[in-house]
């Protein structure tokens, strides 16, 4: 089953304040595939958080992957910028929600894909160093082994489709699913897939049941 995973810094701290910083994390992501061989179909590490589309061949990988990098991560940081000491770097453990392998597997990565162009960091998604965009069109092909094959054949032209902007309701619902930890497929995937992980309390609407008469 593939995930996307994703974590945030607390009250919006700059995890991430020039290149120096990305280049220091980059080093924790290779480090952290070295120890877990978590397949990586994409991620996009922005100032604050970061996402990443992942295919786990185990139901263990994804949590020793993004443990060890969130907690190296957050020690070199507080490390290197001599805060050690003054709490947390993360809102908590990191999010994750599963996706269905077909046509909403492409509606994923290019969510994650297209983040530094929402945010106007980027004129297109490829641009944006910190990104798997990027790393796939300019990387060296020992640096592109950190990324692994999607199981189906992105689209023709896939770069231009990344760089098309998605429809308001694929993003409502995309959203909803990073917030809630929603399952993201169709609606009878998204049942099964709940029951299955134990992840019902997130199909159901926030707040108090109404009162029935």
């Amino acid at each position: 089953m593939i995930f996307h995973c994703l974590n945030r810094s607390v009250a919006r701290l700059t995890l991430f304040e020039d290149a120096g910083d990305y280049h220091a994390f980059k080093r924790v992501i290779e480090e952290a595939h070295q120890r877990v061989s978590l397949r990586i179909l994409d991620f996009s590490v922005m100032p604050n958080h970061w996402h990443f589309v992942v295919w786990p061949q185990t139901d263990e990988e994804v949590s020793e992957f993004f443990q060890w990098l969130t907690v190296t991560h957050c020690m070199r940081w507080h490390a290197h910028h001599n805060t050690s000491g003054t709490g947390h770097l993360y809102q908590g453990r990191f999010k994750s929600f599963p996706v269905q392998d077909d046509a909403h597997l492409f509606a994923v990565l290019r969510y994650v894909q297209r983040n530094p162009v929402r945010a106007n960091l980027s004129e297109r998604a490829e641009d944006w160093r910190w990104s798997s965009a990027w790393r796939r069109r300019h990387a060296t092909p020992k640096q592109q082994k950190l990324l692994a094959a999607a199981p189906l054949r992105r689209p023709h032209k896939w770069t231009d489709l990344v760089n098309k902007p998605q429809t308001e309701s694929e993003l409502i619902a995309l959203r909803h699913c990073t917030q809630r930890g929603t399952p993201f497929g169709s609606d009878q995937w998204v049942k099964n897939s709940a029951a299955r992980l134990g992840l019902q309390p997130s199909l159901r609407p926030r707040g108090r049941p109404r009162k029935t008469t």
